[in-house]
């Protein structure tokens, strides 16, 4: 298979490597143009430019109150402690630690976000002010594309205004990097980690230890008219995984509830991940300045799994009398029969993201004048590979009699009789015939989705200062050119000859063997199934849909006109001073989207050779989004702030998807009813509308000291257009007449309209909140405490959405009720401690469900603390080293989820183990 060849065989690291260098000889070739600041709309950042240089946590905590006091929109913020380094080890963990957000974790690291309740699809990502694409298969982003090192600081936008482009509907997260002409001096910081988990490797293939490394240079030139900024950022990192996974609970004819069948594994990853930024400023006269700016990642993921599937009451294994019920569930009993289906897996993802931007602003002290360019893009290709073994093909070898027990920590251990680590005993096979419909030996499977992301945005916009209630009056306009494609290749592996079974070869075998031995399997047959996909041990068949009824190919074209006008608000109300702004978007969008029918005559799941026809469909539409953020201050250290808006966040592209599958009936052929035509189908909707909210937020802030603060903060959203992805809609098929029916039958035809089941915008509800922040340097109240200090935030969200089709208030995907984050930290003479905790209660997560497709599932409330401790020489020949030891999962909290509400039906229990870090950061 030439597509699977290409990337498994693809030398990365040379890859890497010339588009580092590319990127950082495009930053050089810049520097014969002007280049910019990129100025950040409606915030005054309220700090010198020296005093952005951090050093150490209190540093970090001083800057970014900063940044939260002085925004006209309600924020948070987390700033590099140093240069290149963040106060955690992902910019994913450090914005887990901000007031009402959270992340979920997704193979060991934090990877999406949840603002305010609302989980990944309902926010988005800037760099540097610039709308980003994502290497998910929406518009969800991924936070560990971004290396922490490149990133300088990181601000939240819980309220929007006018000028915020490509603002979500919870929230807005805008990543920015270093600007050289702030820093005014040079500086040249190297940092490197070595990284290991408490488990070794699990897997006997995979490394135990990794490592990261970064390095970055800033300077000034031409009378600090030329800031430069070059930053180079490596990862090699291993995580591991205990997996167990659940196929689901059926009922005995008792009605109680039993495992139906489990997949575990043994899970080792191996993350490389390559980052450049090159930024460049340019201001040769007081009055005009110009910056470009460029980020590239590319990103490498291998897993090996390793473990056993087990058919268990879903299959023909037998329970045995004397089984275990509590509480109408069991819990302990025997299977015999059993037909496990021994588990070599292989996943590969390449991801690479790019990011480009030009921006120059004139202001003459009257008037400003600002244009920007930019572009971004990403690529991600996944090779998920399954290979099979077993005693014998389609359950006609040896059986297993396995006994089955729930542990303390909630999942299923196993007590087999056969010897899964026997390499005379198994041999590549088809073990539960499940390839039999199609006939062919399903010796294994191979799911490879692919997605392609760009976006490219134009924006203009003038200002004009002036004195009276407003300030300044902006008038601005955005454009732009998004698409994005996902397509999937799927096929069985076979054996050659139409062989029923084939022996291991020696030569994929490994020495060490692999095991679960936290739940009663201390080893099973190990090899390597990439030698036997690239050694001619299996053979390929295409298939159509596989598990799916609809295509899961679809290319979504988006066309953005927004126009913005804001007035800038300095002036003074009943003798309080009042700042803000207040504004108003009007967005234009044209949006397509192509996908596949699948004839009726091939409607079906796992279909060898069904052809599929291209669709399109789409709509345009107009929302106005006004928006006002007032700031009353009260004293000079005491603020009140209130925000009205009305956002916006565009559908799910998936759900968008254009593909459908059609359905016939010749009995309806003369019916005018729409819901009970010739015509009907499933699919997406490429009509489906944005989530509208119409927000309000309140908040109290009392700052004192230079990082102390208290916050207090309610918001309310009205929530229209919801979208209800299981729901029908009316639909015309003109465009299926010629195909489906004869001339006679179309003279016949009663309506060309008909129902299609699939998601619609017949949903509304609210989502409200309050959150808590104190920030107390301890020597606040005592100067004995000095260096002593905590960070404490705790946050209530509570939704009622209501769905068309559903009764009662649906779980908004995301939504923990409870978020609470405390950092406490010590800091003098140069020794840095401090013990992080975060917790979010249950929530609905996404997941990775059958054929690579995404699913939400509940999962458990979860409570994480992480540890650092460090000392910094300030002094001596050793000023500037900062050498530290961190700790993460220091508890080693599983991820878990369940399913139907009841805790007990635990889906995925993933244990990730804890990992160390030992570093050292050096900056002069």
């Amino acid at each position: 298979m030439n597509t699977r060849e290409n990337r498994l065989g693809r030398e990365r690291s040379v890859k890497s490597l010339m588009l580092a260098g590319g990127a950082a000889i495009a930053i050089g070739a810049a520097f014969g143009t002007a280049a910019p600041a990129q100025a950040q709309d409606g915030e005054e950042t309220g700090k010198p430019a020296e005093e952005i240089v951090v050093k150490g946590f209190r540093r970090s905590i001083e800057t970014s109150a900063a940044v939260k006091r002085n925004n006209k929109s309600i924020v948070e913020a987390v700033t590099a402690e140093d240069i290149g380094k963040l106060p955690d080890v992902s910019i994913a963990e450090s914005l887990a630690r901000l007031p009402g957000l959270a992340t979920q974790r997704v193979d060991g690291r934090s990877q999406v976000l949840t603002i305010r309740g609302l989980g990944p699809d309902f926010s988005t990502a800037l760099l540097n002010g610039r709308e980003q694409v994502s290497t998910s298969d929406n518009r969800a982003v991924e936070f560990d594309q971004y290396p922490s090192e490149l990133i300088e600081q990181a601000v939240v936008y819980k309220t929007p205004y006018a000028g915020l482009i490509g603002q979500g509907l919870a929230g807005t997260v805008d990543l920015r990097t270093v600007r050289p002409l702030e820093k005014g001096e040079r500086i040249i910081s190297a940092q490197g980690r070595v990284e290991f988990n408490e488990d070794g490797s699990l897997n006997p293939d995979s490394p135990g230890t990794g490592w990261r490394g970064s390095l970055t240079i800033i300077d000034q030139f031409n009378d600090d008219r030329l800031g430069i900024a070059l930053g180079l950022a490596y990862q090699s990192t291993p995580t591991q995984s205990e997996r167990f996974n659940a196929w689901g609970y059926p009922t005995t004819a008792d009605g109680d509830l039993i495992i139906g069948g489990a997949k575990p594994f043994v899970q080792s990853n191996d993350l490389d991940r390559i980052g450049v930024v090159g930024i460049m400023e340019f201001e040769p006269t007081d009055s005009f300045r110009t910056a470009i700016d460029i980020y590239y990642s590319d990103f490498q993921e291998d897993q090996r799994l390793r473990g056993i599937e087990f058919p268990l009451f879903w299959s023909a294994a037998s329970l045995e009398p004397g089984f275990t019920v509590e509480d109408g569930f069991v819990t302990q009993g025997v299977f015999s029969n059993v037909t496990g289906v021994m588990r070599n897996d292989f996943n590969r993802r390449e991801a690479q993201l790019f990011a480009a931007g030009w921006n120059g602003r004139f202001d003459n002290g009257r008037w400003g004048l600002e244009m920007d360019v930019s572009y971004s893009q990403a690529d991600r290709q996944d090779e998920l590979i399954e290979s099979y073994s077993g005693t014998g093909y389609a359950t006609t070898g040896p059986t297993d009699t396995l006994g089955f027990s729930l542990n303390s920590k909630g999942f299923f251990a196993f007590s087999p009789t056969l010897d899964y680590s026997d390499r005379s005993l198994f041999v590549l096979t088809d073990p539960q015939g499940w390839g039999a419909g199609n006939n062919v030996v399903q010796a294994g499977f191979i799911n490879a989705p692919e997605t392609d992301d760009e976006l490219w945005h134009l924006r203009a916009s003038v200002n004009r200062y002036m004195d009276g209630f407003f300030s300044n009056a902006e008038v601005g306009v955005d454009y732009s050119m998004r698409e994005k494609t996902r397509n999937i290749d799927q096929r069985f592996l076979t054996l050659p000859g139409g062989a029923q079974t084939a022996v291991i070869p020696d030569a994929a075998l490994l020495d060490e063997t692999a095991g679960m031995a936290f739940l009663g399997i201390p080893a099973q047959v190990t090899y390597d199934p990439l030698y036997l996909l690239e050694n001619g041990f299996y053979d390929s068949v295409f298939v159509s849909l596989s598990s799916f009824s609809v295509a899961q190919d679809w290319t979504a074209d988006e066309d953005v006109l927004t126009g913005y006008v804001r007035f800038d608000i300095d002036s003074t109300l009943g003798g309080v001073p009042v700042t803000g702004n207040a504004g108003v978007q009007i967005v234009y969008t044209d949006q397509t989207s192509q996908g596949f029918r699948i004839p009726t005559s091939g409607v079906i799941s796992g279909e060898i050779g069904a052809q599929a026809e291209l669709v399109e469909d789409g709509d345009k539409y107009t929302h106005v989004l006004p928006s006002l953020n007032l700031i009353f201050n009260l004293t000079d250290d005491t603020l009140v702030r209130f925000s009205g808006a009305r956002t916006l966040v565009r559908a799910r592209m998936d759900q968008l998807n254009a593909s459908l599958s059609l359905n016939t009936d010749i009995t309806r052929l003369t019916s005018t009813d729409p819901n009970q035509s010739f015509f009907s189908a499933s699919g997406g909707n490429p009509k489906l509308k944005p989530y509208i909210a119409n927000a309000v937020d309140l908040s109290l802030e009392h700052y004192f000291g230079g990082a102390g603060y208290f916050a207090i903060a309610g918001f309310y959203k009205d929530l229209e257009d919801f979208v209800n992805s299981n729901d029908a809609f009316i639909a015309d098929f003109s465009q299926f007449v010629a195909s489906e029916l004869t001339p006679d039958q179309q003279a016949q035809l009663g309506t060309t309209l008909g129902l299609v089941s699939g998601p619609t915008n017949n949903g509304a509800g609210h989502i409200k909140g309050a959150e808590a922040t104190l920030s107390l340097p301890l020597e606040e109240l005592s100067g004995a405490l000095e260096g002593f200090g905590f960070i404490a935030s705790g946050s209530f969200n509570d939704s009622k959405v209501i769905l068309s089709t559903i009764p009662d208030p649906i779980t908004v995907p995301g939504l923990s009720k409870w978020i609470a984050n405390t950092t406490v930290y010590f800091e003098r003479g140069g020794f840095e401690a401090r013990l992080s905790h975060r917790y979010r209660s249950s929530f609905l997560a996404e997941v990775q469900g059958i054929s690579a497709t995404r699913i939400l599932r509940e999962a458990k409330a979860e409570s994480i603390i992480d540890a650092q401790i460090g000392y910094r020489f300030e002094d001596g020949p050793l000023a500037g080293l900062n050498v530290f030891v961190q700790g993460n999962n220091l508890t080693d909290e599983p991820f878990i989820t369940f399913d139907g509400g009841d805790e007990r039906r635990v889906i995925d229990y993933q244990s990730f183990g804890r990992t160390y870090l030992v570093g050292a950061t050096y900056t002069f």
